[in-house]
């Protein structure tokens, strides 16, 4: 009887690309582990598309490739490198932990990159201190995958990524905020808040409240309240209030879309056309965020927002979270409004909440 995977492994050694192409390709869907070593040798092949369906092969493959790959990240060629590694991002496992620490440090950044990525797969502790450095790679995409990877490693970096909150490379310090406000980690939200108000970066204080949303810690209420006094932090506060489902920031977001406290003076946003200010942008985001709040006594707010150009999709999208608690308002609004845009997305919204003509 044939053996196919016997004919397609020799097949990978016929003259013409093609055919040694196709040869890799049925190799990738009959995943036989007796494949794995001709495969990984025409990672080295001279033709482009042998070499992709190589690493497709190896990847549908899965485990059984994963020593043999290891051992490919400290190959003389770096285009066998990268193929290793980006194999390795999907299917690394312990047993390569120490080839891929090591090319944390290699030369080539598409190796950096997914040798990182591979890491946050396997979390093991032992890479944090070789993932750190990363923070503040010259290349975006490997900064962005270390931090992922610590993230995803979750509590044992987080010692790590707290004192990385005050290293003297802004890119490092921006890069742990990430981090910590993907793992969602409470014990940061005392550093963090201290980097908010003691950072002299625009950008790490920016990503400071992104993270404290993301964690969702009530704590951060009152100093996300006090920032948003400041240009610039003003929206993305107003944002984060929101999602930190502490009700305590109602009030507050309602006095935003009031107009109360506006601050004198709002920086010009760029747009497409049409002029905005930061302001503009500070409503929307209240607006969002009593929705997501979902306390009746923001109900009225967002009805007065419904008429506003600036606000109005977002408080439609808001007042629908509300369910059948706003039918009666808009039906009112209904009966006395004369602007076809308002009529429009109120009628909408209360399609979205169940309504229909007739019955209430």
């Amino acid at each position: 009887m044939a053996d196919a995977v016997a004919e397609q492994i020799a097949a990978l050694k016929d003259g013409d690309w093609a055919v040694r192409e196709e040869a890799a390709v049925a190799l990738g869907t009959l995943r036989d582990p007796r494949a794995v070593a001709p495969l990984v040798s025409i990672l080295r092949d001279s033709d482009r598309a042998v070499r992709e369906a190589a690493i497709g092969a190896l990847t549908a493959i899965g485990e059984p490739s994963v020593p043999a790959l290891g051992l490919c990240l400290s190959d003389p060629q770096l285009a066998v490198q990268e193929a290793a590694s980006a194999v390795l991002a999907s299917i690394a496992d312990e047993r390569v932990l120490a080839p891929l620490i090591t090319a944390l440090a290699n030369r080539d950044w598409i190796v950096r990159m997914h040798a990182a990525k591979a890491l946050g797969r396997i979390k093991d502790q032992d890479s944090i201190e070789p993932l750190i450095p990363l923070l503040q790679d010259r290349v975006k995409a490997v900064r962005e995958e270390a931090t992922a990877a610590l993230a995803a490693i979750g509590d044992a970096a987080v010692p790590s990524l707290l004192t990385a909150l005050t290293h003297s490379d802004w890119l490092v310090r921006l890069h742990a905020v990430e981090a910590l406000g993907k793992m969602r980690s409470a014990v940061a939200v005392e550093p963090l808040l201290s980097a908010l108000f003691n950072d002299h970066d625009a950008a790490v204080r920016e990503d400071v409240i992104r993270a404290l949303g993301q964690i969702g810690d009530g704590r951060a209420v009152e100093f996300l309240v006090m920032v948003m006094k400041e240009p610039g932090l003003r929206p993305l506060a107003v944002e984060a209030l929101g999602q930190l489902g502490d009700r305590r920031a109602v009030p507050v977001l309602i006095k935003v879309l009031e107009g109360v406290d506006r601050p004198e003076e709002s920086r010009v946003v760029a747009g497409c056309g049409d002029k905005w200010d930061e302001e503009m942008v500070t409503m929307a985001a209240a607006v969002r965020s009593l929705g997501v709040l979902g306390d009746d006594a923001a109900i009225p707010s967002l009805m007065h927002a419904l008429r506003q150009t600036v606000t109005r999709a977002e408080a439609a999208v808001s007042l629908a979270r509300f369910g059948s608690k706003v039918i009666a308002p808009l039906l009112a609004v209904l009966s006395q409004e004369t602007d076809d845009n308002v009529r429009f997305h109120a009628k909408e919204t209360l399609a979205k909440v169940g309504w229909r003509p007739g019955r209430i």
